[in-house]
């Protein structure tokens, strides 16, 4: 058989079987390799050893080709993250874990209402942190999934210099098809840059300790210019003067308070006329709804690039201090 026909049954098997392992001596995985031995000083030997436990999963390049975020509507994404069930258990995490939470709130300014959105909306609070070794995750991401393998190697070269810095086995880390780890759900150059160690035991530990946890969440605001007297959203209706078209929905602010007001979109904020403001547009229960995003709507889109995300996260946080509030009172 051909050198030619040989490289294309590889292929094909590549797809044809439900996992495999990695080939190490694959041009683009051997050059990674030797990278990472040249600029990071790891072991030749050690490095092989990890990536060859790696397998390549056809089953993550299936869930990342197609994110159900993608095929929802805010009514139909909403329902699956602000939902009684989820406040409910929203409210017992809050109580179990008032101290973490008050921790990391009072020192970085960040509301728990925040910290609590994201939990909830990453992992149900912990239940659900994903199935997938990062590592098979993001060797399959960085090798066998070209649209975005640069961005997947950067991370699975971030992973590895992790567990060698954290003294973690390769194949223990457990989180979601994209390599996202813990309750959080960092990606490994966002658990390098902004998790913390909380407690001082010399472990930043973002599966199993809540004060890091609440800590790391909080770190990664700050570090993206969290204001902590400042607002998030604000419903809105578009007034007899507004002159539009309604704009298409952005990851960052482009008008402001004061702009959008003289346009004909009316909302309520203490914010000033020069303060940033973004009209946004999603397809609610009941049509088309409006909202303000400002400033630290847009720090939210920083953890997850989406502004479904962004208010999902918002929404859940807000409704479980509601009930907080009132269970105190």
């Amino acid at each position: 058989m051909t050198s030619r026909r040989l490289a294309g049954l590889a292929f094909f098997l590549s797809f044809a079987l439900p996992s495999h392992a990695v080939d190490l001596d694959r041009p683009d995985v051997a050059a990674f390799i030797t990278a990472m031995v040249r600029d990071h000083d790891y072991s030749r030997d050690a490095l092989r050893d990890i990536m060859g436990q790696a397998r390549i999963q056809r089953s993550i390049i299936d869930k990342i080709s197609a994110p159900a975020e993608k095929r929802l509507t805010w009514a139909e994404y909403r329902r699956i993250f602000v939902t009684k069930e989820r406040i409910r258990a929203g409210v017992a995490f809050w109580n179990e874990n008032r101290e973490a939470l008050e921790s990391a709130s009072t020192s970085t300014g960040v509301p728990i209402e925040i910290l609590v959105g994201i939990v909830g909306v990453e992992t149900y609070f912990g239940r659900i942190k994903g199935g997938h070794r990062v590592l098979d995750a993001l060797t399959t991401l960085a090798f066998d999934y070209p649209p975005r393998s640069k961005f997947f190697r950067n991370e699975l070269e971030q992973f590895l210099l992790l567990i060698r810095e954290e003294n973690l086995q390769a194949t223990d880390a457990i989180g979601s098809y994209a390599g996202a780890m813990g309750h959080p759900q960092f990606m490994p150059s966002s658990f390098r840059a902004y998790a913390i160690d909380s407690t001082g035991d010399g472990k930043r530990d973002i599966w199993n300790n809540w004060h890091d946890v609440a800590g790391s969440v909080a770190n990664y605001f700050v570090r993206h210019g969290w204001r902590p007297d400042g607002e998030v959203v604000a419903q809105a209706t578009l007034g007899q003067d507004w002159q539009g078209p309604v704009p298409k929905n952005r990851l960052s602010p482009g008008d402001t308070v004061g702009g959008l007001s003289r346009k004909g979109v009316m909302f309520a904020t203490e914010l000033s006329a020069d303060s940033a403001g973004q009209l946004l547009t999603l397809e609610g229960h009941d049509g088309k709804e409006h909202w303000v995003g400002f400033h630290n709507f847009f720090v939210i889109t920083r953890y997850n690039r989406s502004v479904m995300y962004a208010l999902a996260v918002h929404q859940l946080g807000q409704e479980i201090a509601l009930e907080v509030a009132a269970d105190a009172s």
